[in-house]
Order: structure tokens, then sequence, then C-alpha cells
């Protein structure tokens, strides 16, 4: 392994420095969440569906949160199947290592070329598929379970249906969805990785840029158009 990462060590760098910044930015928006929740989109979204279960369950309008959950799992399961083409994908091309790798690193100008450097980013690539995968079949459960509790009439109702734990159920879903949304995002940076650690560089701080945007509630009206 030390022999690898030495013979490698420009693409390891690559990986270490781009994974830190998106782990860093993470960080930073967790500190962001507790200093002023209102400034992340995020908390925004989870007060909404909390308050939309609260509503859905004292108004009884069964049909509209049928109709809501299952375009929640629809999205989840198209992204699910998404990930497998992709995985798909990419064992297809660790099949061509020997054949494309010179191909895709003729914009490589720190890293090495070697068939197992190649191998290496397609494994990283694949994990981080699977990641996302995982992520959107457990929202799909989850969804699938709350369109149960969300339904249970108002006088069979235990502790675990009332609203404010269906609306943390229903929060929990979205937490594995945007889980799975970030593992997609940063097939980007692995995607360019490809090309050279330099490339993989370039793609996450422009990858970060776009989150940090995505990730800010709007407060002028410029927010809201843009």
């Amino acid at each position: 392994m030390a022999e690898f990462i030495l013979t490698h060590l420009f693409d390891v760098l690559g990986l270490v420095l781009s994974l830190g910044a998106v782990v860093a930015y993470q960080l930073y928006l967790r500190w962001r969440d507790r200093v002023d929740p209102t400034a992340s989109a995020l908390y925004g979204m989870n007060a909404a569906r909390a308050a939309w279960v609260e509503g859905i369950m004292r108004d009884g309008r069964d049909i509209l949160a049928v109709q809501t959950l299952r375009n929640s799992t629809m999205a989840s399961t198209f992204m699910a199947s998404t990930a497998i083409l992709l995985i798909v994908g990419v064992l297809t091309l660790s099949a061509q290592g020997e054949k494309m790798s010179g191909t895709w690193h003729a914009l490589n100008v720190l890293g090495e070329h070697s068939a197992d450097i190649w191998l290496a980013k397609l494994l990283v690539m694949l994990f981080d598929l699977l990641f996302a995968f995982f992520a959107f079949c457990l929202s799909i459960r989850l969804y699938h379970h709350i369109g149960y509790q969300i339904n249970t009439p108002p006088d069979l109702r235990r502790e675990v249906t009332q609203p404010a734990h269906v609306g943390a159920e229903l929060n929990r879903a979205a937490i594995f969805y945007r889980l799975g949304m970030r593992a997609y995002y940063f097939t980007v940076p692995l995607l360019f990785w490809l090309f050279g650690p330099l490339m993989m560089i370039i793609a996450t701080a422009v990858l970060v840029f776009f989150l940090y945007h995505l990730d800010r509630a709007p407060r002028r009206a410029s927010d809201l158009m843009g």
C-alpha cells in the first residue's frame, strides 16, 4: 500500500484534498446551522415537512398524502435505478482499463498513467455510487413506512404514529435522499479524476461553490428568482 501511494502520490493527494474540501464544507454547514439555522435551506425544508405532516394528519387529507409520498418514492426509485446503471457502466469501464487508461489520461499533467491507478479510481467511484444506491433505498423504505403512519385514524394512533414522530421520520427519509444526492454530486470530481488530480481539484472547487449557493436559504427577492 505504501509503495502504491508513493508511486501515485499526486493522485492520492488529489483525492485527499477533494474529500477534505467536501468534509470541511459539511462541517461548515453544521456550524452555520447551529449559529443561524434560518440561513440554511435545509432548516426551512425540515420545518415545512413537519408542518405538512401535522396539517395532513389533522385535516385527514389522505389522498394528498399518498400522492406526495408517491412522488417522493418515485424520485428515490429513479435515482436508485440510475445508480445501478452507473455502477454497471463503471464495471464495464474497469474491464477495459488497459485499452482506455491512456486515452482518458490525455489531459493528465500530474498523475500517473498506469492501469493500476485507473482501476483504483473506478473502484472509488464504484463505492460512491453504491453508497448513493443504498441511501436512496433507505429513503424508499422510510417513505413506504410513512405511508402507513400518516394515514392512521386519530382514535387508533399510538406514540409512534403521532404527527411529531411521523414528521421526524419524514425528515429522516429526506436525509437519506440528501445523502444519496450528495454522493451523486461527488461523482463529478471523481469523473474528472480520471483526467488527472488537477482536474479533480478544480471540479471539487466548482462543486463546493455550487453547493454553497444551493444550501443557502433565500433571503431576498433576487435569491427567490435565481
